[in-house]
């Protein structure tokens, strides 16, 4: 069970006053629960906020591992099949979590199943926590009364994507390394060694070539305005989060890494099959319909399969908007394997 929290309420008495007050309880169904046995009419509960400290802000920041997730949708589906309550199963998920974040977050999930949300809806109010299939899963579960069958295909999918997730990351260490050093060799060329030619050349005298003019003023500029350095990369990252966060943005980066040079094109494009196919098989195994699991997942982003739900006339087989789509190699249209 979790620690009683502090909550302030306003409730009206028989007679139609307000009163206002604080009580210690475990939920605000636990808070509402007392007042009305006083004889109250509830009119609002809230935790009571207490003061913002360092720790706060930086769990605020703190991002919940694939990892936990994994292990939630597990112990979830666990408990469940069990024969556990799905309330008392949040309770029990909520008092074992030691990720803060992830912890409120299925505190303020256990107090919405109590007011009456379904635990899809619940899980909605928390996309950066519960992406759109885990939600859309959770809904077909509890539309086909095999909630925890579904939780279990959640934690193999995730597994999946964080294996794939970790693959492509270690085979990018080696490539970052070296484009990494290739920069800052090339910070060093243009800081330190370029001045060196510059005066030797304007003792030489006669034009220089455009390119050398401008690697000289590049050199120039650098030892200069060298704070430049430390402020302007910072605002570039931050400016580039912010444009990519918009659909435009998005579907621009990723129409932009579908291009990219030495295979990385070919890879991301096998990367988006990969988990279209996987997302769509297991949204269709757990009882959602694939235009359902279509939308879920294409709202925006790599977009192999961007418009195959439109394109698709009624009755057609998946598999025949995808053959128009050159961007999804033979072997991963959904039919392949027949009409």
């Amino acid at each position: 069970m979790s620690s009683a929290s502090l909550f302030t309420y306003k409730a009206l008495d028989r007679s139609g006053a307000t009163t206002v007050g604080e009580m210690q309880g475990e939920s605000k169904a636990q808070v509402a629960a007392q007042l009305r046995l006083r004889g109250l009419t509830v009119v609002d509960v809230a935790p009571k906020s207490s003061p913002m400290t360092v720790e706060d802000i930086l769990d605020r920041y703190k991002k919940v591992k694939p990892a936990e997730m994994t292990v939630l949708a597990r112990q979830l589906a666990t408990m469940v099949s069990s024969g556990l309550s799905l309330l008392r199963a949040l309770y029990v998920l909520e008092d074992q979590t030691q990720n803060k974040k992830l912890k409120t977050a299925i505190g303020e999930i256990r107090s919405d199943v109590e007011a009456g949300l379904s635990l899809s809806q619940a899980m909605a109010k928390h996309p950066k926590i519960f992406n759109d299939l885990f939600v859309s899963m959770v809904q077909a579960g509890e539309t086909g009364g095999n909630l925890e069958e579904v939780l279990e295909r959640v934690a193999i999918q995730l597994e999946k994507d964080d294996s794939l997730r970790r693959t492509v990351r270690s085979a990018m260490v080696y490539p970052s390394l070296i484009a990494g050093f290739a920069v800052l060799v090339l910070v060093a060329m243009v800081a330190f060694l370029i001045p060196i030619f510059a005066k030797m050349f304007k003792d030489l005298g006669g034009e220089l070539p455009p390119l050398t003019k401008f690697m000289i003023t590049l050199s120039d500029l650098m030892r200069g305005y060298w704070y430049l350095l430390i402020f302007v990369p910072p605002v570039l990252l931050w400016a580039f989060r912010k444009w990519k966060a918009t659909d435009r943005g998005q579907y621009r980066w990723d129409t932009i890494k579908l291009r990219f040079p030495m295979k990385i094109g070919d890879i991301v494009r096998k990367i988006a099959v990969a988990r279209f196919a996987r997302t769509l098989g297991t949204l269709t195994a757990s009882g959602g319909p694939g235009d359902h699991g279509q939308d879920r997942r294409q709202p925006r982003g790599v977009g192999p399969h961007e418009g195959g739900r439109r394109a698709r006339p009624r009755g057609a087989a998946a598999g025949h908007p995808a053959r128009q789509d050159r961007r999804l190699p033979d072997h991963g249209h959904p039919d392949a394997g027949g009409g």
